[in-house]
């Protein structure tokens, strides 16, 4: 596996072996890494904000993977910020299993594990969550979060390296567009690839999501700019792969693939 590991100065699974927060499926707080002891390979995703697009469209790839990661017996445990009800309309939407989603109110396994805090400007005279607010409009424009515009022009255009993200028979709605049948990106360019709006297409969806939803899925502002992590251990908790999200939209090496780091072995 092409690994991409850092972390020689903190043990990692150390940190989450002894992190406890609260579950979504039952509300209690027990350790994020309960029930792993026998995974062949464990996934830690630390993620921003729930209401953060990045982990709707992680959690997307993880539906959309499911088999695989199920046949390469990979145990997935996820850690957002928000609280639980956050977490639970975060799972109704995106399919991701409750039991496997932990919150963090504030941010502080983030902090512990020295995750990318995103652009921090102080602004004088603004709240905390005013300053929140500037600062990510700053990084969606590409200052303090690198590779923002390029990914995002990526969902306008297309992507040759990328698989067709929607079938032809599904039928894509809930957007301020009317519905859109997959076999409409057809006329967009062709087929078995990424085509020309497809992925702008599937974002804007995710985003009159969390839009229609803003004070559930993110209830503290102060955290918006926030960002994430992947971690990779095999059965013996070993780090075999990491990758710390330096900007919005950079949740993967590989954005084309983003889970290819699992199945690329």
């Amino acid at each position: 596996m092409n690994t991409q590991t850092t972390s020689n100065s903190l043990d990692v699974y150390s940190v989450l072996s002894q992190t406890q927060r609260l579950r979504i499926s039952d509300g209690e707080i027990k350790p994020v890494l309960d029930g792993c002891s026998n995974a062949s390979q464990l996934l830690v995703l630390i993620w921003s904000q729930l209401g953060d697009f990045d982990n709707l469209e992680y959690a997307w790839w993880l539906q959309r993977e499911k088999a695989k990661l199920e046949a390469k017996g990979v145990t997935v445990r996820a850690i957002g910020i928000g609280d639980r009800n956050s977490g639970i309309k975060f799972c109704n939407y995106t399919g991701f299993p409750q039991e496997c989603l932990f919150v963090d109110a504030q941010a502080e396994i983030h902090q512990k594990l020295g995750l990318y805090r995103g652009l921090n400007i102080n602004f004088p005279l603004l709240s905390t969550s005013q300053n929140a607010w500037l600062n990510l409009m700053l990084m969606c424009a590409g200052i303090g979060s690198p590779g923002t515009l390029k990914e995002v022009f990526r969902g306008y255009k297309g992507d040759k390296k990328a698989p067709q993200l929607i079938e032809d028979a599904e039928v894509v709605r809930e957007t301020p567009l009317p519905a859109i049948k997959g076999s409409f990106f057809k006329l967009a360019g062709g087929k078995d690839f990424q085509r020309p709006f497809e992925l702008a297409t599937l974002r804007l969806r995710n985003m009159t999501e969390v839009l229609s939803n803003w004070s559930t899925y993110v209830p503290n502002s102060a955290y918006l700019t926030q960002r994430g992590g992947t971690f990779l251990f095999d059965s013996q908790g070993k780090l075999i792969y990491e990758h710390r999200d330096k900007g919005i939209l950079g949740f993967a090496k590989n954005m084309s693939s983003p889970l290819s780091f699992l199945f690329n072995s």
